[in-house]
């Protein structure tokens, strides 16, 4: 089981080249960065994680900025948002930006996608909430027309774009796409419409989660297996012993918001999963 890493890297942080440097000649074999663009001061959302919010939600780096710099300096790591706001984007200056890094890291992209929770924030793009999950699915067959090996139109309800050159590619036609969210009988039948797998936050439940996630991609005619990737999870021998029996590819550690010391300690300890 590949063992990757999570955190809000700030303007306050360890920087990204030194943690990618650390990251790869360590062993860990990932990096995925999360995504908040503004964090409105007045807001009625309640965060998931409990008030107040942390500071470091108003603070993070652009995560295709951050991730190109850790692709510069690595050649194995694997790169991952954890996750991109996509109904906050432009989809076609997405799909470049997706294509370019998934092309300049050869392939080692993994593109987690949500829907978010800060309406404030979703609603200054120009999100009204409660279209954002069809939004965002039609947000990414635009990104995938895209990215197609020819010129390919297409034509959703929220957006379109003509038959196109639009280069580089991603490096295997797609990045992996990952979708998180609550398990449900409505997530669940978007990861197998739309994505590749799941990107859980915590990993809890999975024992009762997964049979229901094989059945919705069953359902939907999917080939082979859902991958599932417990996201942002806290560590112990226990937890991670559990989902290699549950036989899942990778799981993402969680790493503190903090500065350099802080990081190479936590990493310290975190190499006994290895």
């Amino acid at each position: 089981m590949r063992i990757a890493t999570t955190i809000f890297l700030t303007d306050e942080t360890i920087r990204p080249v030194r943690l990618a440097h650390e990251l790869e000649q360590r062993g860990f074999d990932g990096l995925y960065l999360p995504e908040h663009t503004h964090i409105p001061v007045s807001r009625d959302t309640p965060a998931p994680m409990g008030e107040p919010l942390p500071r470091e939600y108003g603070r993070t780096l652009d995560p295709f900025v951050a991730l190109g710099q850790a692709a510069a300096v690595t050649e194995r790591l694997r790169l991952g948002t954890g996750i991109t706001l996509v109904a906050q984007h432009d989809p076609i200056d997405l799909a470049k930006q997706v294509a370019t890094l998934d092309h300049l890291s050869d392939g080692r992209l993994t593109l987690g996608v949500g829907y978010g929770w800060n309406v404030e924030e979703a609603a200054d793009h120009g999100v009204h909430w409660s279209t954002r999950r069809a939004l965002v699915r039609d947000r990414l067959a635009l990104m995938r027309a895209l990215w197609a090996d020819e010129p390919t139109a297409y034509e959703g309800a929220f957006g379109s774009v003509r038959a196109s050159f639009a280069y580089p590619k991603p490096a295997g036609g797609a990045p992996r796409i990952l979708l998180g969210g609550a398990a449900g009988p409505k997530l669940l039948a978007e990861i197998a419409a739309a994505a590749d797998g799941w990107l859980p936050v915590g990993g809890r439940g999975l024992s009762e989660a997964l049979p229901a996630l094989r059945r919705a991609w069953q359902d939907a005619g999917r080939a082979g297996e859902p991958e599932v990737v417990p996201y942002a999870v806290r560590p112990t021998s226990g937890k991670l012993a559990h989902y290699q029996e549950l036989g899942l590819p990778e799981v993402v550690l969680q790493l503190p918001s903090a500065g350099e010391a802080e990081i190479l300690r936590t990493l310290d300890d975190f190499a006994q999963y290895l």
